[in-house]
């Protein structure tokens, strides 16, 4: 029976310095850090694990994506370029992945194979630089590209436009009905060099973490309906 390997856990560091930093420019943000407390989110240090792992993750949920991770792990003991080229495209969707994303692993695991893809020379590339070459891997876009930079890179100062989450969190933060891309980068420059960090806060607030926050967004056809049936309701069986 083979032994399982255990992933040594590494941390997104957070120092004292940014949080500092974040509460001085932004004390509206401040409090929310205050109230939440320490953050520790897991990276994963190798890249190319990391980005198998975010394209097996696309469009399912999290619960799904740690499963179907786990049995990649078991079928090619560790997920490197030449494991994954060595399994045939049926047995790596055998895992429980659609052919589309087996391409797209199988491409990327190509690409890094042959010389194409430098990984380790991302590292000295700005963020845009890394956004725009790893957003020309299919399957990547630059969405999975910033989350990498986060949780593979460890890199401080990202904020993503095309994250829901932070959207939502703005919102609620700053009691916005809608985040423009005029206000977004507003944020963008005053969290600056540390937007990373204020994410880690902005997604704890679109989760819930404080109770009494409230999403300012529009309401939808949908939840506009629901509340009209509502009303109706109520004035046909008033309370007594």
């Amino acid at each position: 029976m083979q032994q399982e390997q255990k992933e040594t856990t590494v941390y997104f560091n957070v120092e004292d310095d940014a949080l500092n930093y974040l509460k001085d420019a932004d004390p509206v943000l401040g409090k929310v850090i205050d109230e939440i407390g320490p953050i520790r989110r897991k990276i994963r240090p190798d890249i190319y694990a990391a980005l198998v792992n975010s394209i097996i993750g696309q469009q399912i949920s999290t619960k799904a994506q740690q499963t179907i991770w786990t049995r990649l792990k078991e079928k090619v003991e560790e997920v490197t370029p030449d494991n994954i080229l060595a399994c045939s495209d049926e047995d790596i969707q055998s895992i429980g992945i659609s052919f589309r994303k087996v391409s797209y692993i199988k491409d990327v695991s190509k690409e890094i194979a042959q010389g194409e893809l430098d990984l380790s020379g991302l590292q000295t590339m700005s963020n845009d630089e890394v956004a725009q070459r790893l957003s020309q891997i299919k399957g990547v876009g630059v969405w999975t590209a910033e989350m990498l930079m986060i949780f593979s890179m460890g890199r401080e100062n990202i904020l993503s436009w095309d994250d829901l989450a932070i959207h939502r969190g703005l919102r609620m933060l700053y009691h916005h009905r809608r985040i423009t891309k005029k206000l977004f980068s507003k944020y963008q420059r005053r969290y600056a060099p540390y937007a990373s960090i204020a994410s880690l806060y902005l997604w704890e607030i679109a989760g819930g973490a404080i109770s009494n926050m409230k999403d300012y967004a529009p309401l939808t056809e949908a939840q506009k309906k629901r509340r009209a049936r509502n009303r109706r309701k109520n004035v046909k069986n008033p309370k007594r």
